[in-house]
């Protein structure tokens, strides 16, 4: 008899962890505004702590060659989001209040999760559209509190657009205003009030697999950190936002282990383009060509972290190319969600994730766009880049006090940049590489053609 019930003992076991392998991941999205790639370490070595980010990379894999299809912040919420390059949902640059953003037909991460179980929450910066159709609880959010758009897009912008810049910035909580004129005081607590909804958000939700979308509104301009961080760097206000931003990142991860569901959840850690180079001493740093609002890597490369303890091995790296409009198909097979009945661009790239050294990107190449224009591609294994002739900005020098400094335009013709010996695209190839920049010019070609 003790030998039956000691047989029933394993069969049960083995089926107790079959259903613990099989549970849906929960997934966690913390994607920051205008962050520079050197700006936390390990992906740079800036000249304060940034504990947090370190450890999160320590317990996951660090993506050194993370793109952006368009270094501007609507553009690329709304690819990350929905799996599509700018060129397809004609979502370009970045949309002001009452924008109309993503167009509901294109199916975004939430509404896809949202179908398949998942609780759903948003905490921050939206800017994906500011009309009823477009809010966050018409996306597929069971939740959310946070800016409509851009912290800068007030009345108290130094150069602000006619067409918005006497409107007052609104902070939203479930569908409602919360705060009618956002104060300078009230942008002190931005990152600490969508930490505290994230955090509670989790606790709330621990039972149940959950998709958490936390999208910081800084270090975009102007730059605002609760007292608690204020002169901490010892390395003026930008150094003080990251550190706030770093602590948020903590609290985030030690939430989900203090709730039992750390392993489980898969959480990216990533940023929506380069930096504002032109604010000079309050923008970040980045160790590649020019920053954002620029199709070079200083404006589409952003450091990146995946962390997921069940399936990902911690310490890891990838140096291979790969894009945001990649998450969502990824975020759907390992979650099992059925992916959007709308074409989408992405390609589940799980296999490079998950530790498969030789597994090659299913991608030919990835598009660049700034606005409406195709600029550049990168080839799929990550070591070409070709940009056709387009113009630019080019920060001449940057500025002080929270004023923007000089720029100029400045042209770029055909060029081709070996990123893999010269990630700065100093060196144009393009004369001598002629059969490379050939295929590449065919593959611009054929994305021309289909958006």
């Amino acid at each position: 008899m003790k030998r039956i019930f000691y047989g029933i003992g394993i069969v049960m076991a083995v089926v107790n962890a079959c259903v613990a392998e099989e549970k849906k991941p929960n997934v966690v999205v913390i994607f920051l505004d205008d962050s520079g790639y050197g700006d936390f370490k390990p992906f740079g070595d800036p000249a304060y702590a940034t504990p947090e980010v370190e450890k999160l990379a320590k317990q996951g894999m660090r993506l050194n060659q993370f793109y952006v299809p368009q270094g501007i912040c609507s553009a690329s919420r709304a690819a990350l989001l929905s799996g599509c390059y700018p060129g397809r949902t004609k979502v370009f640059s970045a949309h002001g209040p009452g924008g109309r953003g993503l167009e509901p037909k294109f199916m975004t991460m939430a509404e896809m999760l949202k179908k398949h179980g998942y609780s759903t929450g948003h905490f921050g910066k939206w800017h994906c559209g500011d009309q009823a159709e477009t809010r966050p609880l018409a996306r597929g959010f069971d939740e959310h509190a946070g800016l409509m758009y851009s912290n800068d897009m007030w009345r108290f912008h130094p150069v602000s657009p006619k067409h918005w810049g006497k409107k007052p910035l609104q902070y939203w909580e479930n569908g409602k205003v919360k705060i009618e004129d956002v104060s300078k005081k009230d942008q002190e607590s931005l990152t600490k009030w969508a930490t505290d909804y994230s955090v509670d958000f989790i606790k709330r939700n621990k039972e149940k697999p959950f998709f958490l979308y936390l999208a910081h509104s800084m270090p975009h301009v102007p730059l605002f950190c609760s007292k608690e961080f204020q002169g901490k760097s010892g390395k003026g206000l930008y150094g003080d936002v990251i550190m706030e931003i770093d602590w948020s990142v903590g609290q985030v991860n030690n939430a989900l282990k203090e709730a039992g569901v750390e392993r489980d959840t898969l959480v990216i850690f990533s940023s929506d383009n380069g930096p504002w180079a032109a604010y000079g001493e309050r923008a970040g740093v980045t160790p590649f060509r020019e920053a954002k609002a620029t199709s070079f890597d200083g404006g589409t490369r952003s450091a990146t972290v995946f962390k997921y303890p069940a399936k990902v091995k911690a310490g890891s790296v990838l140096d291979k190319a790969i894009c945001s409009i990649d998450l969502l198909p990824t975020v759907a097979h390992l979650t099992g969600a059925k992916l959007p009945t709308n074409e989408i661009d992405g390609k589940n790239i799980w296999k490079m994730l998950g530790g498969r050294g030789d597994a090659e990107n299913p991608h030919a190449y990835y598009a660049f766009t700034t606005g409406r224009n195709l600029e550049c591609i990168v080839s799929g294994d990550g070591k070409w880049k070709l940009h056709k002739p387009h113009g630019y900005r080019h920060v001449v020098e940057g500025g002080k006090g929270g004023m923007p400094g000089r720029q100029a335009g400045k042209k770029i013709e055909w060029a081709l940049f070996d990123l893999e010996n010269d990630p700065e695209e100093k060196v144009n190839l393009f004369e001598k590489e002629k059969e490379v920049a050939a295929r590449l010019k065919k593959l611009i070609e054929g994305h021309q053609q289909k958006f």
